[in-house]
Parts: C-alpha cells; structure tokens; sequence
C-alpha cells in the first residue's frame, strides 16, 4: 500500500537512515522540476537536519491514490541560523509544508514542495 511505503519513508527521514533512503527513492529524481541523484537528495536532506537539529516531520494529512501521495507536514523547530531567507536564529517556529509525490515501481520519483514561510515570517 502506498501509505504505508510513504510512512516508511517518513520514519527513514525522521531516524536519520541515509542507508536506507535508496528503499523510497529512485537513484535519480525530480524535486521542484531539478533533476537530483539520489546522493544530491540524500545530502539536501542531511544539510536540512545540520541546519535544523530538532527537524521532526509529522504528517498531518496522507492522501494516497496510486501513483501520488499528497501529504501536509507540519514543523515545530528551531533553525540554528538563517532558514529560508528568514533570521530564525533557535528561535522555535511552527509551520507546514504541502507536499506532492510520484512514485514509480514503489519508489519517490517526482517531488514537488511547498513550504509555509509566511507562517515562519509572522512567527519572527
């Protein structure tokens, strides 16, 4: 089922188990129309969890119909520095991200993202 598989890859991002990343995502795929390698995605997810240590997604609304998931993610944290353009500075934030996937042979192949950040820029 293609929830489950997206929860899957939800608790891979959430452990931090870039070993298993290749189980849920395509060695090359589109993110916002750029294509990546596994690896670019793979070291865009690392940098995110550098730059926001407490980075925890929590899935607030899954809708599944093969081969799309949409999800709505919301965010409670602290970015160290700048995030977004945004002077967070540890300051803790809340805010969500809308996001849409394609899967292909049970894997992420398309991405396309969409974060909140007016809900960041209200918050500092």
């Amino acid at each position: 089922m293609l929830a489950d598989i997206y929860r899957g890859y939800i608790a891979c991002l959430n452990a931090q188990d870039w070993g298993n990343l290749s189980t849920f995502v395509h060695d090359a795929l589109h993110y916002n129309g750029r294509t990546l390698t596994l690896d670019d995605y793979r070291d865009m997810l690392k940098k995110d969890f550098r730059e926001i240590p407490d980075l925890f997604f929590d899935i607030q609304l899954l809708i599944a119909e093969p081969p799309r998931v949409a999800c709505r993610l919301r965010f409670e944290c602290a970015p160290k520095g700048v995030f977004m353009g945004l002077p967070v500075n540890g300051k803790r934030v809340v805010f969500c991200e809308n996001v849409f996937y394609e899967f292909r042979d049970g894997k992420i192949d398309n991405v396309w993202s969409v974060i909140d950040k007016a809900a960041i820029e209200a918050q500092i």
